[in-house]
């Protein structure tokens, strides 16, 4: 496990948004998340606005810290049901726990140690969160890194073709499993995507501050366009996929103990690299619930 490093601010310290320079990604320097102020609050809201992730490096905070912070961008979003059919933290059920160990036979958290593909938080509902909010208490060695993908570029980028084809339609956003793979509590496998529970949203979504449009496509299993033929959505889907996840889209964090991520849910999709199962890797989120996509 990696130590987390003393960042704490100097008297005077100023708040900086500096660009990663990349398509997306920006660090946060001078802002205390355990003492949140309005100065501190603009600077994160101004840093998502313009780079729609933003990393602050090396300040640990507690969970009651971390509800605070979330509260600062809106009401919170409960978390989805987890692999074992409870919150992971009592006292705090708004705390989404990401991680792979487990103790006494029982898991700690979501998603385990494999990758997580691509996708947008949980776009299964009706109201996707619009800002998520993950900190780290452990992290391995290696692996693990999190990326992110612009899907106002993705969009802007597209043919008119295609624009002009899929302007109004819409996608099913399944529910079944998540990012990891792993089939939630209380669903059963899906063999025709046609039929997946979850949300229908637009693929293209209308940022409600911005007014940009981004490509909203979820993840990519199960998914179908619907009005289309099947066979049709399958292919569409897989040419959308490859574009939304172009290299010239993407920024991407390596995580050390005390960083927190906070990122637009509604304008990227994001995803995980896989790392050793031996290794203990701990994050904890919470997120913003969101408004009604169509």
């Amino acid at each position: 496990m990696q130590a987390a490093q003393n960042t704490a601010l100097k008297p005077n310290q100023t708040p900086q948004i500096i660009p990663s320079g990349k398509a997306c990604g920006a660090e946060v320097t001078g802002v205390d998340l355990s003492a949140l102020d309005p100065v501190t609050v603009a600077t994160l809201q101004q840093a998502i606005r313009e780079h729609l992730v933003v990393v602050v490096r090396g300040q640990p905070i507690s969970d009651p810290q971390l509800i605070a912070l979330g509260k600062s961008f809106g009401e919170l979003e409960p978390p989805g049901m987890s692999p074992i059919g409870k919150p992971f933290i009592d006292a705090f059920p708004d705390i989404l726990v990401i991680s792979n160990i487990m103790e006494q036979g029982m898991p700690m958290g979501n998603l385990g140690a494999g990758e997580a593909i691509w996708h947008t938080d949980m776009s299964y509902r009706p109201r996707p969160c619009t800002i998520a909010i993950l900190h780290a208490l452990e992290v391995p060695p290696a692996g693990g890194n999190t990326y992110f993908a612009n899907q106002y570029l993705a969009y802007d980028t597209l043919s008119d073709e295609l624009k002009k084809k899929l302007d109004g339609l819409e996608v099913i956003h399944d529910e079944t499993y998540n990012s990891a793979g792993q089939m939630r509590k209380g669903f059963k496998e899906v063999t025709d995507p046609r039929e997946a529970p979850g949300a229908r949203h637009k693929i293209f979504r209308t940022h409600p501050h911005t007014g940009r449009k981004a490509l909203f496509l979820g993840r990519r299993r199960n998914a179908c366009i619907i009005g289309l033929p099947l066979e049709e959505s399958e292919r569409l889907l897989d040419e959308l996929w490859a574009h939304a996840s172009r290299p010239d889209f993407m920024w991407h964090n390596e995580w050390k103990v005390g960083d927190t991520l906070i990122w637009d849910n509604r304008a990227l999709i994001h995803r995980r690299d896989a790392f050793d199962n031996s290794q203990r890797r701990m994050m904890h989120r919470v997120q913003i619930r969101g408004e009604l996509t169509s």
